[in-house]
């Protein structure tokens, strides 16, 4: 017997497949005449953006739910900070080179906080607690690291940025994705997230942290984890008590987070939070 298909109408994949084998005309060669759905050049039209906004949230809830992904813990941290073994940091806008080299410490922290974390995810199926960071270099390649010591699956979530970047090596092939759209990524950091890892960063590393903080401070997300590494930095760049005292957010606010120094705390913290 065949196996039943889910529709009895024909397929669009057979459908683009007969349009790709038409008479070449005139007509035919003219783009309107191009299915909308097989049409790159619609698609990147300005009144195609709810379509593209669709598109980047379904792709990739897709791809986890046939790559068996069903819960993650996204690492956040800065692209610069250089592994310890790692040649001098060469950069072109004047940073302060030794204070990056400096930080090469978090770079190996957030390589054996992936490497516990995913070790426990391999032994309770590899489905839950998969790393997940932003797919790039520094403390993302750390962590992409860390699940490949103990191998693991681990996820990237790269975005189009003017000096492009390649996702780095160490990215599961199949659970590497690319995104457009800053937003619907960061949706897609926190929507199967149970834990939030931040290492030293910049502007990136600060707004994907700030947002998680008032999407808990607003009670939009369930409770979880967030993590701080490296008190010193975190106090010295953010004043989070001068803020209580404006009355700007609560004394209570400031329990949404934690500051943890090693892997081995992040992850501890992470298992009182749960009782695993």
């Amino acid at each position: 017997m065949n196996k039943p298909t889910k529709s009895h109408f024909r397929s669009a994949r057979r459908d683009r497949k007969i349009m790709r084998e038409v008479l070449d005309t005139p007509q035919t060669r003219s783009p309107s005449y191009k299915l909308a759905f097989d049409d790159a050049e619609l698609l990147l039209r300005d009144e195609l953006r709810p379509v593209r906004l669709q598109l980047e949230f379904l792709k990739p809830d897709i791809v986890f739910d046939e790559q068996g992904v069903d819960s993650t813990i996204a690492v956040f941290g800065g692209a610069r900070i250089p592994a310890p073994e790692a040649n001098p940091v060469r950069t072109t806008d004047n940073a302060p080179v030794k204070s990056l080299q400096s930080k090469s410490h978090y770079y190996t922290e957030a390589r054996k906080f992936a490497q516990l974390v995913s070790k426990y995810s391999l032994d309770n199926g590899g489905r839950d607690w998969v790393i997940c960071s932003g797919g790039g270099p520094g403390v993302m390649e750390a962590a992409n690291l860390g699940a490949k010591d103990v191998g693991a699956r681990s996820i990237g979530l790269n975005i189009v940025l003017p000096h492009e970047q390649a996702p780095n090596p160490y990215v599961t092939p199949e659970l590497s994705l690319q995104f457009h759209y800053f937003a619907i990524r960061k949706m897609h950091f926190l929507q199967r997230a149970r834990a939030l890892a931040v290492f030293p960063g910049g502007f990136g590393t600060l707004d994907e942290m700030f947002e998680t903080l008032t999407l808990l401070q607003t009670s939009r997300i369930d409770p979880m984890p967030v993590l701080l590494f490296g008190e010193s930095f975190w106090r010295r760049v953010i004043n989070f008590e001068a803020l209580v005292s404006e009355g700007t957010i609560a004394a209570k606010d400031l329990e949404l987070f934690s500051f943890v120094e090693t892997g081995e705390q992040g992850w501890e913290a992470i298992k009182q939070f749960y009782e695993l």
